[in-house]
């Protein structure tokens, strides 16, 4: 397993919650044991297979934010490329992604680094489809349009209110799915000390070994997840070991 991160996802761009001092310190100190790799910035052209001339230029208005924007869409495909070699991979980035749409983005994000990434490894033939499991308490919107109306990918977004439904939700659904690579829009604010006060810590472990189980029985192995939401820092670093533990 292998965690991608730099030491700029630390970098205040924003006063949003996803951009607080602490945030990213909170989950590295919790993956002690875990081997870390460092990316590189994504280009345009990656950038723009997903997103319009007119957003991308709306984002380098703010010079900070697209810089720190950039490097998270440049984890995400690290992470991907690392998922191709069934070698499973954590992108710890930020700016978070999954309400940024082709032409526009709100809720702490403005790359959508997921779809950038899937949408990647389609353009270069790698495969020919993927699963997005999104378990963020938002429904990632951004996502959702980018594939609308596009058979290669299946996103999906459980929004069972009970927590055992929902855990389950998710391996019924995994079980019933098949794709060439999962991946994992990875929001912790479901928990049930943030904002959705719903999953405990070992829901994250369980949802886990659902992706590492529906990658080895189905597509090679292939599976990566991506940091979105996630707020109470006192146990945001617990979940997303949680679930690597579950995934690796």
């Amino acid at each position: 397993m292998k965690v991608v991160y730099h030491h700029r996802y630390t970098d205040v761009y924003e006063s949003d919650p996803a951009a607080a001092p602490g945030r990213m310190e909170a989950i590295v100190k919790e993956l002690d044991g875990f081997d870390f790799v460092e990316p590189q910035t994504a280009g345009l052209d990656d950038i723009r297979l997903c997103h319009t001339p007119f957003h991308i230029s709306y984002v380098q208005r703010y010079g900070d934010v697209f810089d720190a924007a950039s490097l998270a869409v440049g984890g995400a495909i690290l992470a991907s490329d690392l998922a191709m070699k069934a070698e499973p991979a954590f992108g710890l980035i930020r700016p978070p992604g999954h309400h940024a749409s082709p032409d526009s983005c709100w809720g702490f994000c403005f790359f959508n680094n997921m779809a950038i990434a899937i949408a990647r490894l389609i353009e270069q033939k790698k495969i020919k489809t993927a699963l997005i499991l999104d378990f963020d308490l938002h429904f990632g919107d951004g996502t959702s349009n980018i594939f609308s109306g596009k058979h290669e990918v299946t996103y999906f977004h459980p929004e069972d209110g009970d927590r055992q439904e929902f855990v389950d939700h998710v391996g019924s659904f995994l079980d019933q799915s098949r794709a060439d690579i999962i991946a994992v829009s990875a929001g912790f604010d479901r928990h049930i000390q943030d904002w959705g006060r719903l999953l405990t810590t070992e829901d994250y472990k369980i949802m886990g070994q659902h992706v590492k189980g529906f990658a080895v029985k189905k597509c090679g192995g292939r599976r990566f997840g991506l940091l979105e939401g996630g707020y109470n820092h006192d146990v945001l670093g617990k979940n997303v070991r949680a679930f690597l533990e579950g995934m690796r």
